[in-house]
Order: structure tokens, then C-alpha cells, then sequence
């Protein structure tokens, strides 16, 4: 049995034109490709002659427990993440899981972490430049985190005056978080503070809003929905968001 590979790859945002070379060069290596089924879907045309492995949402454990498996008995596998495969993607429950197995890196099976461009990225570009100074990322989804912590999360952010991400904000399931989350940066927050919010960057679908944070509300949000919240020297230009670095402009 030859010495298997374990590639986890970021897919970037959608689109096939946003996927690196190495991602494509890791894709085309693979004897199977492993991911939640509308991931694998957008790169179908890249699969042929692979045994392709799909699961639905909340099969993130089986998914990676399998493509172990198989790495550990000679297969080269890569292992598909939306956007980046170490920002809320595959790359870390992965590892956790070859922790519990006992593996080190010197022997047997590889493991490579391929980055993807992250939908904050994607977000961030087709908004304009509202990523330039510090900022934070948090996820509303209080599946695998208690609300209490990322209310937590949201509040010191809002007071340390960062640029605010934020992730997951509602699904069919979870309505409440966002109208709360947008309570909690109220009290730190102008009303006119700006918003921008993309929905299916870079994919079928696409929508794009410039708001602030006192109409955030106004506009339809869902789960593929980013939000960037911007800080006190947030500027809206020409529907663009921007978010000054600190340079002396002349």
C-alpha cells in the first residue's frame, strides 16, 4: 500500500475563475474528492474519473472520519471547503480528528492544508475597501456555540471599535440573532454608521447592498449573506465602502 494524501482544499467563494492553481493542482492529483454536496456541485466539471463522496449539512464528522479512512489506506483525497478550508471550513475538525487517532506529522499519512480565497474576501472586494483597518470575524449560528458567548464576542468588539464580519447571520431556523446582534452594536454604534451586505458572492444569484446600520434590517438576509459592520471612521464613496488605513492623504 502506497503512502496516501490528505489534501484540505478551499474552494473560494463559487465561481471556478476564483479557485488557485494549487486548488485545481490538488483537485487534478486526487483520486477522491470528499464534501457537502452544493460545494461539490460547483466544481463538477473538474471530477471526472474521481470517486466523488458527498454528504449533507451536519455530515461534517462523517465526511472527515471517511477521507481519513481512505488517505490512511493509500488514496490521495482531497477534502472541499467553501471559501478557505481553515476559516469555518473542513481544516480543523480534520485535525482534531487525527489528534484522537494518534497521527504525527514524521511518518505515514501527508496532510496539507490548500488556502482558498474566503468569502470575507469576496465580500469585502465587492464592497469596496471596507476591510483596510482591524477587524473582527463572528458567526451568529449558535449551533456549536452558545448565544451567550457570541453576544459576548459582538459587544467587546462593537466597544473596541473594530470593523465587525459577521457570519451565518439567519437561516429559516434562526431569526432572532441578527435582530439582537444589531441591538448590541446599536449601543456602540451611529445609526449611520455603514453596512454593506453580500449575498452569493461571486455566484448565481449575487446581491450587493450599501446601508447603514440603522436600515441593515430593511433588506433581505439569509445564511449566505455576509455583513461587514463599519467602524467610527467608515466612510461610504460612490456606493463603495471604505474603511481609511491612516495614511496622509495629500
Amino acid at each position: 500500500m502506497g503512502q496516501g494524501k490528505l489534501f484540505l482544499v478551499g474552494l473560494g467563494p463559487g465561481s471556478v475563475e476564483h479557485l488557485t492553481h494549487k486548488a485545481n493542482w490538488a483537485l487534478s492529483l486526487s483520486e477522491v474528492v470528499v464534501g457537502y454536496e452544493s460545494y461539490v456541485k460547483r466544481i463538477d466539471n473538474l471530477l471526472e474519473g474521481k470517486e466523488v463522496i458527498c454528504t449533507t449539512m451536519g455530515g461534517e464528522v462523517s465526511r472527515a472520519e471517511k477521507a481519513i479512512t481512505l488517505a490512511e489506506e493509500g488514496k490521495i483525497v482531497s477534502v472541499v471547503s467553501s471559501g478557505d478550508s481553515g476559516i469555518y471550513g473542513m481544516a480543523g475538525l480534520v485535525y482534531q480528528i487525527l489528534q484522537q487517532r494518534g497521527w504525527e506529522a514524521t511518518w505515514g499519512l501527508e496532510v496539507e492544508v490548500v488556502p482558498g480565497v474566503a468569502l470575507i474576501n469576496a465580500a469585502a472586494a465587492l464592497l469596496g475597501a471596507p476591510l483596510m483597518h482591524d477587524f473582527v470575524v463572528i458567526s451568529l449560528s449558535d449551533l456549536l456555540t452558545p448565544w451567550s458567548t457570541i453576544a459576548k464576542r459582538l459587544e467587546l468588539a462593537a466597544q473596541g471599535d473594530f470593523v465587525i464580519v459577521i457570519y451565518n447571520p439567519k437561516s429559516q431556523q434562526r431569526w432572532w440573532q441578527i435582530i439582537e446582534a444589531r441591538l448590541i452594536l446599536s449601543r456602540y454604534r451611529s445609526g449611520l454608521t455603514p453596512v454593506g451586505m453580500v449575498s452569493s458572492a461571486y455566484r448565481e444569484g449575487q446581491q450587493t447592498v450599501v446601508t447603514d446600520l440603522e436600515h441593515m434590517l430593511d433588506f433581505e438576509i439569509g445564511m449566505l449573506t455576509t455583513i461587514i459592520v463599519g467602524s467610527s471612521t467608515t466612510f461610504i464613496f460612490e456606493e463603495r465602502i471604505i474603511t481609511p488605513r491612516g495614511y496622509r492623504v495629500r
